[in-house]
C-alpha cells in the first residue's frame, strides 16, 4: 500500500509506503501527479518516508514503479529518502543513474530535516 499526497503550495510529493507496492498503487499515484503537473511545471521535491523498504507485491508492481520513475523523473528537483532501511543507500546510488534530481538519505527520525532540505527547492 502506498499513501501519497502533494503539499501545496510547496509542490512536495509525500510518499509513505507501508506494504509491498502494487501496480494499482502507481496507477493512482500517476493520476494525482499528472493532475498536479498539468497546472505546474514540476514537483519541487519528493519525500519518501518508510521505516523499512516494503518491496513490491509482484513483478507488475515493480514494472509500474519503473514506468512511473521513467515518466516523471525530469519533473522533480530533489528526492529525500527518509528510512532506516539499508536499501536507502542503494536507492540513492540508483537514483543518481535514473534521475536528474538531487537525492539524499535521511534517518527515519529526521523527517523534519528532510522536509527542510526539500523546502528551499520549493522557493
Amino acid at each position: 500500500m502506498l499513501e501519497y499526497s502533494i503539499q501545496q503550495p510547496e509542490g512536495i510529493l509525500v510518499l509513505k509506503p507501508s506494504a509491498p507496492l502494487s501496480k494499482e498503487d502507481f496507477g493512482g499515484l500517476s493520476a494525482v501527479v499528472d493532475g498536479y503537473l498539468s497546472d505546474h511545471a514540476k514537483l519541487r521535491g519528493v519525500l519518501i518516508r518508510s521505516k523499512g523498504f516494503p518491496g513490491w507485491e509482484s513483478f507488475g508492481g515493480f514494472t509500474a514503479h519503473m514506468h512511473f520513475v521513467r515518466d516523471h523523473h525530469k519533473e522533480v528537483d530533489r528526492i529525500a529518502i527518509v528510512t532506516d532501511s539499508h536499501f536507502a543507500g542503494i536507492a540513492q546510488l540508483l537514483g543518481a543513474h535514473f534521475t536528474s534530481a538531487e537525492v539524499r538519505h535521511f534517518p527515519f527520525s529526521d523527517d523534519v530535516k528532510a522536509q527542510e532540505w526539500l523546502e528551499p527547492a520549493a522557493k
